[in-house]
């Protein structure tokens, strides 16, 4: 399409490495053609690291449904070892029947930030150990995150009384 942008980044790099053109139209139905077979997730697995899924098995695309579940399903698992999180991933059938392709495009997108080709850098993990007098010290603290109500009161309230006007 010549309107469309040149890619760049991850796609850019991906795309080089797997050598071969296909459509890029920004719609559901070619996102999920373009991916069903399971080929173009395995090649970039592969293009990420090498060798996580021998070519043998992605060489001829099948055609066969359970093969290119299958294909799938080994994209998806090596995905997860790459380091995406189950809560970003996707499932076969999300991808294979089109049940939940925003699920597929989220999924994808996780694998690219694990990958650090985009997206602000991944927080390191900053574990704190706190001794018990410290522990014990923070309970008597109301954050001010819980608010205050200066000493207010339902003193006056009358609840459940009809209101009285004297004339």
């Amino acid at each position: 399409m010549a309107y469309r942008a040149t890619k760049s980044g991850l796609a850019a790099e991906a795309q080089g490495k797997i050598g071969e053109g296909f459509s890029t139209s920004g719609d559901m139905d070619n996102f999920q053609n373009q991916l069903k077979d399971g080929v173009k997730l395995c090649k970039l697995v592969n293009a990420l690291k090498p060798g996580s899924i021998p070519e043998k098995k992605y060489a001829t695309p099948p055609t066969m449904s359970f093969k290119q579940m299958e294909l799938i399903g080994l994209a998806i698992d090596k995905m997860k070892q790459l380091g995406v999180p189950d809560h970003e991933m996707f499932q076969t059938v999300d991808l294979y029947e089109g049940q939940n392709l925003h699920q597929c495009v989220i999924g994808i997108g996780a694998l690219a930030r694990k990958m650090g080709a985009y997206g602000p850098k991944e927080a390191d993990a900053n574990k704190r150990d706190f001794t018990e007098e410290q522990l014990k010290a923070g309970q008597n603290i109301i954050g001010l995150q819980m608010g205050t109500n200066k000493g207010a009161n339902q003193s006056g309230m009358n609840i459940g009384n009809t209101r009285h006007i004297v004339d």
